[in-house]
């Protein structure tokens, strides 16, 4: 069991602040759906506490704020107890245009009690269950780069809200976006102040930005990262949701990763490519592919491992009810546990690449996944695939279908023991209940998608 995150020493803590200049610290986590929660304290108690506390109630909320029996009692203290804080130094910046102020992320520890005994807050985390899944890849001498492709749309509200339309640059511009206008460079340079602000405060995270196109849906952009270490990437995508949703509000839009906004249109996918390393690098390091360019033995069995349990996975790439509208009005996102090269209607596409360079691209999650679940889930059940030597399966036969509801997802996640290791205990039954409570509360509206999906997930998805 991988150990809750190590407390920094007070010398540490100071040295860091005075590095970056603060006397204010925002300390953030992520919580299932990948909303940041946490607090702004002050630079001394920030040290003094190494950290802070928070109430553990923000891991049980639904992305609709709310509170369900099913959780609070049986899996987190119905009396909210706090947890502590405990920030990752390497990910403490200064906070874009925020002088005096820093901002780092942080994961849950400490004791917490359900009707099933004590057990730590850090069982709870998303970051953290990355944080196991790479202690396993140490183990056993790998190492992975991964890099992620993010969709998004730039919308405004109509005044029929909760209606959706493609945004304006400001609020006051007569140019607007009528019909898919695919790579357009004109219509990319409209929104060059949003993308500049966006990017620069990137750059200040360090967060690598490297290109950025409007993509083929209306209003719909898509950027893209340099590869990094998977926990990295996972910070960074983090953080970039937020950022774009902040500087998007700032300028009069909205900045939406919500899975399908417009039946219409493409959906929004966040494809995350994968390569393995060895750690000895003795030798030829590249595990997915030989020396010659052929693809490896072990890049099959990592498609295979992923295969295997893809249904049950859906629950983490498409955790919403209108996430599945992306599945059946498939446009280009697959539908079925494929697996191939090039073609972007498979869920698991080997790109056009040379040895050094073969990775697998992961298409099924979609832009309201949380980064740190996708990562768990594909690193993880990849190198379950390799230890097994599991064979992949071609085409798209019936055993490959894809879960076409959140329902069916979960019941394939309820029954897999591959993800319940991979997520543990306490963040696999949190999840399963979350899950379950939001699809019951959208089923009782007379109007789900306006009355439930448009209303929460466009904004926090």
């Amino acid at each position: 069991m991988l150990l809750p995150l190590a407390q920094p020493s007070r010398q540490n803590l100071i040295h860091a602040l005075a590095h970056a200049g603060s006397t204010w610290v925002e300390c953030a986590a992520s919580d299932l759906g990948s909303v940041a929660r946490g607090k702004r304290v002050h630079a001394d108690d920030f040290v003094a506490a190494a950290g802070c506390r928070l109430p553990s109630v923000v891991w049980g909320l639904t992305v609709s704020a709310g509170e369900s029996a099913e959780v609070f009692g049986p899996l987190l203290p119905k009396t909210y107890d706090d947890v502590h804080l405990v920030p990752d130094l390497a990910t403490l910046y200064q906070r874009p245009g925020r002088a005096q102020e820093c901002t780092v992320i942080c994961e849950p520890t400490g004791p917490l009690r359900n009707a099933q005994g004590e057990f730590d807050a850090s069982a709870l985390s998303p970051r953290a269950a990355l944080r196991r899944v790479m202690a396993s890849y140490e183990r056993a001498g790998l190492t992975a780069l991964v890099a992620p492709e993010l969709e998004l749309f730039l919308l405004s509200r109509t005044a029929q809200a909760p209606g959706l339309e493609a945004a304006r640059p400001t609020p006051q511009s007569p140019v607007q976006e009528r019909a898919c206008e695919a790579y357009s460079l004109e219509r990319l340079s409209h929104f060059e102040p949003f993308f500049d602000e966006l990017r620069a405060q990137c750059q200040a995270l360090e967060i690598p930005w490297s290109g950025h196109a409007h993509e083929s849906a209306l209003s719909q952009f898509e950027v893209n990262f340099h590869p990094g270490e998977p926990l990295a990437q996972a910070d960074a995508v983090f953080r970039f949701k937020r950022l774009a949703r902040e500087v998007a509000a700032r300028h009069g839009f909205l900045a939406c990763f919500a899975a399908k906004p417009f039946l219409d249109q493409p959906g929004v996918g966040t494809h995350w490519h994968v390569s393995l390393q060895r750690r000895d690098r003795s030798g030829w390091p590249h595990v997915f592919a030989t020396p010659q360019g052929e693809d490896s033995d072990a890049l099959q069995h990592f498609i295979g491992g992923l295969q295997q349990e893809a249904g049950a996975a859906m629950a983490l790439f498409a955790p919403y009810d209108m996430s599945y509208d992306r599945i059946r009005l498939s446009d280009a996102s697959p539908s079925h546990a494929s697996w191939g090269h090039d073609a972007r209607s498979l869920a698991f596409r080997i790109p056009a690449s040379g040895a050094s360079s073969r990775r697998v691209e992961n298409r099924l999650p979609g832009g309201d996944a949380n980064p740190y679940l996708t990562l768990a889930a594909t690193l993880g059940l990849g190198l379950k695939g390799m230890a097994q030597t599991l064979p992949p399966q071609s085409g798209a036969a019936e055993h490959l279908a894809l879960p076409r509801s959140l329902p069916e997802a979960l019941d394939a996640l309820a029954r897999s023991q591959a993800m319940r290791e991979i997520l543990g205990d306490p963040l696999w039954a949190l999840l399963m209940a979350l899950k379950r409570h939001e699809h019951a509360e959208r089923a009782t509206l007379a109007h789900p998608r306006q009355e439930w999906d448009l209303r929460h997930l466009i904004e926090l998805a």
